[in-house]
């Protein structure tokens, strides 16, 4: 019992004491900026001059377009992977979607970068901005590297993670509630939204919150798609920054006091955001589930 105990213990006292050098390494930027820095949108090492309010924006809008994008088709993709028929294609699917996973961040970018980056700017983006720019989240001139293109591909990242979990959740459900809701005369759809889905929602929400902590920390991928930019943009089109993508571009040339102290700053942000992120998820899960358990 006690080395079980300790050894539960042992995962939330890393958070602590990564979070707490995260504070330690970042004490000059956080005396000199204050609360100043989370809401400051300079970032100028020569001037020593910086803030992280183009970073979080960048960081959130990515992370939440890509979530939006891959929670229909990966809830999608988990019904119909839970589901008896259709085996060879289930099958042929459900390793596709696996190997989704395997594919390193790396990969990811090259192809985004060099394949679908431009087929993108050609087929959607450009075309889109013409016509619609007076709309300011439409607006132009598009690029080729964009919040909409870091985004798309961050989607396809996170999908595995989204399906994966939630096609377990679904083949969790008891195989009663479907047996009664068919009995009843229900259609397949509608056992699946009003029986299914319904029964399997705490456990989706899981799988979300998992797929929107892997969206936040992404670094590679991300930052060879977004532009690097630190400016708030209102346009899907235009480029932006992240967290991460600052931290891995400029940790290797930072210098002095003050710059390191920032990026680890950025750092410590990240790992709070996730933080945050991951508590008010367990949160709504719990609110969810006890629901679920009073009906």
């Amino acid at each position: 019992m006690v080395i079980t105990t300790a050894v539960a213990l042992l995962a939330p006292l890393l958070v602590i004491v990564i979070v707490l050098l995260l504070a330690g390494g970042a004490q000059p930027a956080i005396r000199q900026f204050g609360a100043q820095f989370l809401v400051s949108s300079a970032w100028n090492p020569v001037k020593q001059q910086f803030g992280a309010e183009p970073f979080i924006y960048g960081t959130l809008v990515t992370s939440i377009l890509a979530l939006a994008m891959a929670l229909p088709v990966g809830v999608g993709t988990a019904v119909f992977l839970a589901e008896p028929s259709l085996p060879r294609i289930r099958g042929t699917i459900g390793i596709g979607v696996e190997l989704l996973a395997a594919i390193p961040s790396v990969v990811y970018g090259i192809w985004g970068l060099y394949v679908f980056a431009p087929w993108l700017l050609m087929h959607l983006s450009r075309p889109i901005s013409e016509r619609f720019g007076s709309v300011p989240v439409l607006a132009g001139p598009a690029r080729q590297t964009s919040v909409l293109t870091a985004s798309i591909v961050l989607a396809v990242m996170i999908l595995p993670t989204l399906a994966a979990i939630s096609r377990e959740v679904v083949r969790a459900v008891p195989s009663g509630l479907k047996e009664n809701s068919f009995a009843l005369g229900a259609t397949w759809w509608e056992t699946i939204w009003k029986v299914i889905l319904p029964a399997a929602r705490p456990g989706i929400f899981g799988a979300t919150v998992l797929a929107f902590g892997r969206a936040l920390g992404e670094t590679i991928a991300v930052t060879m798609l977004i532009g690097n930019r630190p400016q708030i943009q209102t346009s899907l089109f235009g480029p932006a920054y992240t967290l991460a993508s600052v931290i891995a571009n400029e940790f290797t040339e930072a210098t002095g006091t003050l710059y390191p102290a920032a990026l680890i700053e950025l750092g410590l942000i990240l790992m709070l955001v996730a933080l945050v992120v991951n508590l008010i998820a367990l949160l709504l899960v719990r609110s969810v589930a006890g629901e679920g358990a009073t009906r």
